[in-house]
């Protein structure tokens, strides 16, 4: 089973990348919704959040923005909080991983923001990297409910350079260059990852 990393800066495209994966029949392992489910009013996380940052739980609930506003400016805070998520994050990737060698899955994505940053890398046969020109990520970004410069600054400034992560991706998803451009480049890593030998997790 060859696992593909897909990842990309915040605002490159990288949801609809992952979307498109899907729609080619490819199982997607979304990290960001196994940190929704964690936090959720029945995820595992809740007490552990809600101990460590009481003023960011509301109505039994993880108010995601305030959690936000409080570990962006604080790094401790920030690697607090990954120790509590990661451990339950990587047990889900893992189950995820399982169910689709049991139904000998050809290809698989791990959808993960923080992958190079987290060197969840180094599980995958091949990460393909999202990115845009900056002017076009920035609109993206700004369109968001509660965005303002100076928080991208701080988001983009806590995560790999989108230089660095394109340097050291196998494959690369330019979405600036219009849909058709993303989608057939997205068909051409299905075919290529599916024909080639995978080192990490055998079928």
């Amino acid at each position: 089973m060859f696992i593909l990393g897909l990842t990309g800066s915040v605002g490159m495209g990288k949801t609809t990348a992952a979307a498109a994966f899907r729609q080619n029949g490819i199982a997607v392992y979304d990290a960001d919704a196994a940190v929704h489910q964690l936090m959720g009013s029945k995820g595992k996380a809740l007490g552990s959040v809600r101990k460590a940052f009481p003023e960011a739980v509301k109505n039994n609930c993880v108010d995601r923005r305030a959690l936000g506003s409080i570990v962006y400016r604080n790094k401790k805070a920030l690697a607090h909080l990954e120790s509590i998520l990661h451990p339950m994050v990587q047990d889900m990737q893992l189950e995820f991983l399982r169910k689709c060698a049991k139904s000998r899955a050809k290809l698989v994505v791990l959808d993960i923001p923080l992958l190079y940053e987290n060197n969840i890398d180094r599980f995958c046969d091949a990460v393909a990297v999202v990115t845009a020109p900056l002017y076009l990520q920035k609109i993206r970004v700004l369109r968001r409910p509660g965005m303002t410069p100076k928080r991208f600054n701080q988001i983009v400034k806590n995560q790999l350079s989108d230089s660095q992560k394109r340097k050291r991706a196998n494959f690369i998803i330019q979405t600036g260059l219009g849909q058709n451009h993303s989608l057939l480049c997205i068909r051409n890593i299905i075919d290529i990852a599916q024909n080639c030998h995978s080192n990490c997790w055998p079928i």
